[in-house]
């Protein structure tokens, strides 16, 4: 039995419009109408939001990430009708963390204003690279200037904690470029830097066209890790697989997902974890938004609505919280899973091939154990 009221909940707003689809981009994203319908899906969330009450069981949320798409081509007006909305619904913690991504191209000072009077006390940028040769080839819609203009308006607007997303392992990218990327980046002095590989998603223009002039793995190798040397020198704690913050501004939304914790998502496409008293259940949303506007707010919204097989469950924990340097605390394995991790085959088996280790209570993957990740948490399939 799993008692669901001591795990964090967070709520994941998805907004799925962008200006237009990037080739490398797998995610739940529509380019926009001529007109967005704002309104409509405000209302659609919050009925979706109305339904997903029973499995707030009093907790207050820890952090409210609005993510797509382009959640900036919302304005602050709309943005502040979701969460006046979610507020009257459920208890939020006393400085709930409250980010939203938005696109350098579609970033207007005013807009940042609103979003700040809304309650956001956190944005991402989603800037990729600051070369103007590899943004093109990206399909992103602006240039670096306009990278280093927003990201300055938010800061004279007031944002005092900001992350920004950057890959490397680009078409064309070399060592150098990277590193330079880097750099620019860390000029602008973010709070937080997601840095990760390009890769080839299934169902992408990329995969089914890659680019043929994209860096071999060893080249990809050096890249990370002279990008790695780079942040830590400048002082950011490498705490994820590919996050990194200054002391204090790691991601409290992301640690709740890497951490196992609940959270509910609204908004078309959004897959919702949480706890019940019978098990851990997960729930998704039809990905189109026009059929999820018709229907949310009912269960016809929902495109997936199952229990996790408790067979499942050490393998789910592990493929999230393994990916934290410091690993998680022993007791939160049986909290938020309902098993012990002791009589696991799989801990067992990673104990003995030196793929984790246990030190004062806490649980993480060894050096060894990280460089091999996938090999570690492959040892808790059943």
């Amino acid at each position: 039995m799993i008692a669901s009221t001591a795990i964090p909940l967070s709520l994941y707003v998805h907004l799925p419009w962008c200006v237009r689809k990037c080739p490398y981009c797998d995610f739940n994203s529509h380019q926009r109408p001529a007109t967005l319908p704002e309104d409509d899906y405000v209302a659609a969330l919050l009925a979706d939001f109305e339904l997903e009450l029973p499995f707030v069981q009093s907790r207050p949320l820890q952090s409210i990430f609005f993510g797509g798409g382009t959640p900036s081509l919302f304005s602050g007006a709309a943005i502040q009708r979701i969460l006046d909305g979610v507020r009257a619904r459920a208890p939020l913690a006393a400085g709930c963390e409250i980010t939203l991504e938005t696109n350098p191209g579609s970033a207007e000072f005013d807009r940042f204003e609103g979003y700040l009077a809304a309650g956001v006390n956190r944005l991402s940028f989603g800037v990729q690279s600051f070369d103007d040769e590899h943004l093109r080839r990206l399909g992103r819609i602006h240039g670096s200037d306009e990278a280093r203009n927003a990201f300055r308006l938010a800061r004279a607007a007031g944002v005092d904690n900001i992350n920004i997303d950057l890959m490397y392992g680009l078409p064309g990218q070399t060592l150098s470029g990277a590193v330079a990327d880097l750099q620019a980046a860390l000029e602008l002095a973010p709070e937080h830097l997601s840095h990760y590989q390009l890769t080839l998603e299934p169902q992408t223009v990329f995969a089914r066209n890659p680019p043929a002039d994209l860096p071999d793995d060893e080249s990809v190798v050096d890249m990370l890790d002279a990008c790695q040397a780079s942040l830590h020198e400048a002082g950011f704690e490498h705490y994820e697989v590919s996050a990194y913050a200054r002391p204090g501004r790691q991601s409290r939304h992301n640690r709740n997902y890497w951490l196992f914790g609940d959270y509910l998502a609204i908004g078309a496409g959004g897959h919702s974890k949480y706890t019940t008293a019978t098990g851990v259940r997960r729930r998704a949303r039809q990905r189109t938004p026009s059929l999820y506007l018709r229907s949310a707010g009912t269960p016809a919204a929902w495109s997936e609505d199952r229990q996790i097989a408790v067979s499942e469950l050490g393998f789910e924990f592990m493929l999230n919280a393994l990916r934290l340097r410091q690993g998680f605390p022993l007791d939160i394995y049986a909290e938020r899973t309902g098993r012990e991790l002791a009589l696991e085959p799989g801990y067992r088996q990673a104990l003995a091939r030196g793929l984790l280790e246990v030190d004062a209570g806490q649980v993480r993957a060894s050096e060894l154990g990280y460089r091999f990740l996938n090999d570690t948490i492959e040892c808790f399939l059943s």
